[in-house]
């Protein structure tokens, strides 16, 4: 998926759609009252896995990213994966943390008929989430909930997959995401998430989105194992033929930022700075990826409680 934005387009000032699309974002009151309600420590994680440096940044989030349907994961790799290693049935339930615009469970549903529930703290995430449910014919299959994921998660219970993509530590250090995830599916059952690892001529002293510890692969297969998970597969995004992601490539993911910024630089020209910092964050983070991190999909199986 591409989406190139020229240089004029960038240096345009805030149309009448824009301002609208902005003051619809700001008198969310249900987004409002959910990021008050967050710990100082868990909103800092949220705004973290959205490359946020900032957790002023979070109300934001919905309109720097509008351009972005998929953030992060590749939906295509979550399927074809569930695909290949799950015996699926009509009654096959899928859960979807942190599901953003619901790029992975839309494609789930559409692709292979199964049942998918995506919980996503951004109700402006959701919202959109549920229209393209609508858009691609499986709003029956699809339900989406606003929701902080570590509350959220404490009902969720007996699914036969759970997709935790691209979220960071959102649910705590890799050992307590791996037990809470583990504990949202049933014996048999399969984690689906992704991450990056480093390698191994590679230090963290060579990441330049340094807002969490990036482990090496051998680090994560410990961890694995003293979860009681199993690896059952493993895809590289290297592995992707350049057609199968959905992502926006790091060039035109950063022209569609930075266009976003700047509109919300002209429009709160108080809040520069931060969003300044936003476009460098970001500009790291996708060089982390392009150039440090091995960027894996795993598929983990729970054999036992």
């Amino acid at each position: 998926m591409t989406n190139q934005f020229s240089q004029e387009t960038q240096k345009k000032h805030i149309t009448t759609e824009t301002e609208e699309k902005l003051v619809a974002l700001f008198t969310d009151e249900v987004e409002e009252k959910l990021v008050a309600s967050l710990t100082g420590e868990i909103e800092e994680k949220w705004a973290a896995s959205l490359t946020g440096e900032t957790t002023e940044l979070l109300p934001f989030l919905p309109y720097l990213l509008q351009d972005f349907w998929a953030l992060g994961c590749e939906p295509g790799i979550m399927v074809s994966l569930i695909k290949k290693h799950g015996s699926l049935t009509k009654d096959t339930k899928v859960l979807d943390l942190a599901c953003g615009k619901g790029a992975v469970s839309i494609k789930l549903a559409k692709e292979l008929g199964i049942k998918v529930k995506g919980i996503d703290l951004m109700s402006a995430f959701i919202e959109i989430a549920k229209q393209k449910a609508d858009e691609y014919g499986v709003s029956e299959l699809c339900s989406f909930a606003v929701g902080e994921i570590n509350e959220a998660i404490k009902a969720e219970r007996d699914y036969d997959f759970v997709v935790f993509g691209a979220a960071g530590n959102i649910l705590g250090t890799p050992s307590e995401m791996l037990s809470k995830l583990k504990a949202t599916v049933k014996t048999g059952g399969f984690i689906l998430f992704d991450e990056g690892y480093l390698p191994d001529n590679c230090t963290q002293d060579d990441i330049r989105y340094n807002n969490y510890e990036c482990f090496t692969k051998k680090q994560w297969f410990e961890l694995f194992e003293e979860a009681g998970l199993i690896v059952v597969e493993a895809v590289l995004d290297t592995d992707l033929a350049s057609g199968d992601t959905q992502n926006l490539d790091s060039t035109s993911g950063m022209e569609a930022i930075t266009l976003r910024a700047n509109e919300l630089i002209f429009k709160y020209p108080d809040k520069k700075e931060m969003f300044e910092g936003y476009i460098q964050s970001q500009q790291n983070e996708y060089d982390d990826v392009d150039h440090t991190l091995a960027s894996v999909t795993w598929i983990l199986q729970k054999t036992s409680a």
